[in-house]
């Protein structure tokens, strides 16, 4: 049987972000950055989905997702 990978993600709710910056500080991977000083991106392909900036979030606007792989 084959092991499915789940891949776990940072999703920004950029209607709500206020750009506070609070997620790129507590970021250990640099995943998170303000783009044009008006909400936060994710990088993708650096993101492993740690959850560290959803508990900076003052305005609750991040969450983890589970994306199925294999």
């Amino acid at each position: 049987m084959e092991k499915k990978i789940v891949k776990r993600k940072a999703y920004v709710d950029t209607s709500y972000c206020v750009a506070c910056g609070a997620c790129e500080k507590v970021c250990p991977l640099e995943a998170i950055a303000i783009n044009k000083g008006i909400f936060s991106k994710v990088d993708y392909d650096k993101c492993v989905g740690c959850g560290k900036c959803v508990k900076a979030c003052p305005a609750s606007t991040i969450e983890i997702k589970q994306q199925g792989g294999n």
